[in-house]
């Protein structure tokens, strides 16, 4: 049902009071201001786990709460309302979800408590070109017999300073492999990447970085390019959901202002041509929303074996795809109908729409998207 249920609304609402007195946009400010390299606030992370968010994707038989992705979405909807930032995104979604559907079960038993308690952070290395691309994936392990080396390069690591260790999306002469490499191993250089949206991202290398093969590959069997892909297509949904909320506060923070800036001694909010702009805006939020509980319903479908990664990547690209869209929409018709003082730095405008451009260009921009939404139709 595209509509979320009574336990899911309370989840967002408890998520809306929370992130608005806990992480509202003037922390972000103040990280930005600070150059802060971590990019959120240890106590505000300590808070979503004491919180029960990291556990909620996961199965009760590691700790997890067997929660839908529909509530998971609505956080990050919030999370995108307030621009609160966190390692959610990157140690629970991408990390922790290449865990949970490759590793072994003795992997999954011993990693995944640790994230989902924030005892570790890890970080989810797979892009190295500006265009995600997971067939051109260079990076490569050569495995041994008891040993694997790692070289390569990975750019665009989300929440790479400071994590304890990363999960290195590589290939080897029999397939992708999932690598955990934890980040004081030798032959690892982590170097921070500055973006506009003042996050932490960072590029890292590996220069013959040697491990032990039975613990630091995450699967039996190598993976292929779409299991790769629905790995990320879950994070691809959260951050639908993170646009979605975004501009939803842009959307808001508008009407706002066309009800209370005063020209030729009326609000401006009173002439036509401007509610017809917002009228436009508003339908478009609402049937990107549709799009993005789509895409949170089928997460939980695939994860059921309802639905296929096919199905699932096809649903996921249209929504991201749509919101994209309807981002850039809200987000220029905001700036513009703010007038002069939208472009400046006085308002929290800039810093949506900063965060948003970054948002729209992870895993894929929108001609990746509506590509490979159009090939999954045809074929």
């Amino acid at each position: 049902m595209l509509v979320l249920q009574e336990d899911e609304k309370m989840l967002a609402e408890s998520a809306q009071e929370l992130l608005a007195s806990l992480a509202p946009v003037s922390q972000q400010r103040a990280l930005r201001d600070n150059a802060n390299s971590l990019g959120f606030e240890p106590d505000v992370w300590q808070q979503f786990i004491d919180m029960g968010w990291t556990a909620i994707p996961f199965a009760e038989d590691i700790g997890g709460l067997a929660f839908s992705y529909k509530g998971l979405t609505s956080i990050f909807e919030q999370i995108g309302r307030n621009l609160s930032a966190s390692p959610l995104l990157s140690t629970i979604v991408l990390a922790g979800t290449a865990i949970d559907l490759f590793a072994t079960q003795t992997q999954r038993e011993h990693h995944l408590p640790l994230l989902l308690a924030g005892e570790q952070r890890y970080a989810f290395a797979l892009e190295e070109a500006p265009y995600h691309n997971v067939r051109a994936i260079e990076t490569y392990c050569q495995e041994n017999a008891d040993t694997l080396v790692l070289n390569g390069s990975k750019q665009m690591v989300i929440d790479a300073i400071h994590a304890d260790a990363f999960i290195v999306v590589a290939k080897s002469e029999l397939g992708f492999r999932l690598i955990w490499v934890p980040s004081d191993t030798s032959g690892v250089t982590v170097t921070k990447l500055a973006m506009i949206d003042s996050r932490n991202y960072a590029c890292v290398e590996f220069d013959n970085v040697t491990l032990a093969r039975s613990t630091h590959i995450l699967s039996e069997v190598a993976l292929t390019v779409d299991q790769i892909e629905s790995i990320v297509d879950v994070a691809r949904a959260c951050l639908c959901a993170e646009l979605l909320g975004m501009s939803e506060a842009l959307f808001s923070q508008t009407v706002d202002y066309l009800k209370t800036r005063v020209q030729f001694d009326v609000p401006i909010g009173s002439f036509q041509a401007l509610q017809h702009r917002a009228a436009w805006l508003f339908t478009e939020l609402e049937l990107a929303r549709s799009c993005v509980l789509h895409a949170a319903v089928c997460l939980d479908e695939f994860k059921q074996g309802v639905i296929s990664a096919a199905k699932l990547a096809r649903e996921v690209s249209l929504a991201m795809y749509k919101v994209s869209v309807m981002a850039d929409k809200v987000s220029t018709e905001a700036i513009q109908l703010h007038g002069g003082i939208g472009v400046t730095d006085e308002l929290d405008l800039g810093l949506y729409l900063k965060r948003i451009r970054v948002a729209q260009a992870l895993f894929g921009d929108r001609d990746f998207h509506v590509s490979r939404y159009a090939q999954a139709i045809i074929s």
